[in-house]
């Protein structure tokens, strides 16, 4: 199942079980890397059940300022997180006159994932590099699960050579899950209120955009300046 049943937890996903040529069972590898939103929504028995599935790292892409309980989050024991490996690797710094500028009315769209590797490389190569060196079974979080989230999973499953079309139906995924989701994140997001109709029509506009980063993730890795071990990393976490 690549949908994770972890209580109090929505829109999380196992990157597994996706098609791929580069594996030898033709699709990726499951237990290696998760997607989701922000941890702080899993309850005790939701870390437990993350737990279950072989949770051992996370690595989030927040700035460290989004990070927290907030109100209406379930309070959890640090017993119940266990040994579980936190790290932190923003994708972007909002503080930045330009990225506020370019990107903060589009955050919520995958246009605006280019303008963060042309403003902020480092920072999202950053992202990578976490995740290369992470311990396999990983939880890769930002706030909603879908945005920065969604561009680090599609650089990720097109390095993996999973097939476009397959890439932007995850993406979509999470789009449809967030949509009238409660965040309790202290930031906005106006898809909050969206309904299954305003997602299809945003949707039928977006994907091209997420197919065609899978379709050219190596090219975007070079724009990046990823290092080709850093690269063989990531594939091999999805595909050996």
């Amino acid at each position: 199942m690549r949908t994770l049943a972890w209580d109090g937890y929505i829109n999380a996903r196992d990157l597994g079980g996706l098609p791929t040529p580069l594996s030898a069972t033709g699709e990726t590898a499951y237990g290696r890397i998760a997607r989701g939103p922000r941890r702080e929504r899993l309850t005790a028995k939701g870390w437990l059940d993350a737990r279950a599935w072989g949770l051992k790292s996370v690595v989030d892409l927040r700035n460290e300022c989004e990070a927290g309980r907030r109100d209406h989050d379930p309070e959890v024991p640090t017993t119940a997180i266990g040994r579980v490996t936190i790290v932190n690797a923003p994708t972007e710094d909002q503080d930045d006159p330009e990225f506020q500028r370019v990107c903060f009315p589009i955050l919520d769209s995958p246009e605006y994932w280019r303008h963060n590797w042309r403003l902020q490389p480092e920072l999202v190569r950053g992202a990578l590099e976490a995740i290369a060196a992470a311990e396999p079974g990983m939880l890769v979080h930002c706030s909603a699960g879908r945005d920065r989230t969604g561009m680090i999973s599609t650089i990720l499953l097109g390095n993996a050579g999973v097939e476009a079309d397959a890439v932007a139906d995850d993406y979509a995924a999470s789009v449809r899950a967030m949509a009238g989701a409660v965040q309790h994140a202290p930031t906005t997001d106006r898809q909050s209120t969206w309904t299954s109709a305003q997602v299809d029509e945003w949707l039928q506009d977006k994907l091209p955009i997420v197919r065609d980063v899978a379709a050219n993730a190596d090219a975007t890795m070079d724009s990046l300046r990823v290092a080709p071990a850093a690269r063989n990393r990531l594939r091999d976490l999805l595909v050996v």
